[in-house]
């Protein structure tokens, strides 16, 4: 996969810092599930879906730029590397739904949204850690 310099810069990580960013993401994971909010469910769940994009990408040897639209990089260079289209998909719905919840008008995240969203999220964790 080629790697738009617009977005990405060449990088190499230690063990360490990929150990502390997969940490991170079961850390992120944790508050998701261990949460009764929906609210907090799905922003932890988005948040842990960023993480995992990050953390794929370094593993690859690019970092991320912090620039406006870099969330949408994120996930769908995430959905290219794991080869699962579901990862774009789900993944740019999540982001306009945080969008819309922060920016614009409130969108009322379901018991049950969040947790299919956190559902989806713990099973790409689940594959990139097998």
């Amino acid at each position: 996969m080629k790697f738009d310099k617009e977005y990405f810069k060449q990088q190499s990580f230690s063990d360490v810092e990929l150990n502390n960013l997969k940490a991170a993401i079961i850390k992120t994971l944790h508050i998701a599930s261990s949460n009764s909010e929906p609210e907090i469910i799905f922003h932890f769940a988005y948040m842990a879906l960023l993480k995992i994009g990050i953390y794929y990408i370094a593993k690859e040897g690019y970092r991320i730029k912090s620039k406006p639209g870099h969330h949408i990089k994120i996930i769908d260079t995430l959905s290219t590397l794991m080869k699962n289209d579901d990862i774009a998909i789900i993944g740019n719905n999540m982001r306009k739904n945080r969008n819309l919840d922060i920016y614009s008008i409130s969108v009322i995240i379901t018991h049950g949204n969040a947790q299919e969203y956190l559902s989806f999220v713990q099973n790409i964790f689940n594959k990139i850690s097998d």
